[in-house]
C-alpha cells in the first residue's frame, strides 16, 4: 500500500494533494455535521430501523454513518501520502498522539475541578 501512495503523491505532486485534500476534509466536515444535524423523525427513523435489525439479527444500515466512514477513508488516504512523503514513522504520529490526548484529558480533569 505505502508504494502505491507514494507513487499518487508522486505523480500528482504535495501542492496538489494539499488542495485535493482540503476538498476532502471539507466533505469530511459536511458528512458530520448533516448527521448531527439529522431532524427528529430522521433520529426516530434510524432508531427503529436499528431496532428491527437487533431483532431480526442482521445488520442496520445508517447511510450517514457510511458517508462519514467513505470520507474518513478518503482524508486518511491523504494523510498517508503525507506522512510518507515527509518521512515521518507511524510510532512518532502515535507519541505526538498520545501526549494530544494525555494534554486534553488533563484540561478536562482541570475543567471538572472548576
Amino acid at each position: 500500500m505505502n508504494e502505491k501512495l507514494r507513487k499518487i503523491i508522486n505523480h500528482y505532486g504535495v501542492n496538489k494533494q494539499l488542495k485535493y485534500f482540503q476538498s476532502e476534509v471539507f466533505e469530511l466536515n459536511e458528512a458530520i455535521v448533516k448527521r448531527n444535524n439529522m431532524g427528529v423523525m430522521e433520529n426516530v427513523f434510524l432508531g427503529i430501523q436499528h431496532t428491527m435489525a437487533s431483532i431480526l439479527n442482521i445488520e442496520s444500515v445508517d447511510p450517514s454513518r457510511e458517508h462519514i466512514k467513505e470520507e474518513i477513508a478518503d482524508v486518511m488516504v491523504l494523510l498517508k501520502q503525507f506522512q510518507l512523503y515527509y518521512d515521518i514513522s507511524t510510532e512518532e504520529i502515535k507519541s505526538i498522539m498520545k501526549d494530544k490526548v494525555a494534554r486534553q484529558l488533563e484540561r478536562m480533569a482541570k475543567e471538572s475541578k472548576i
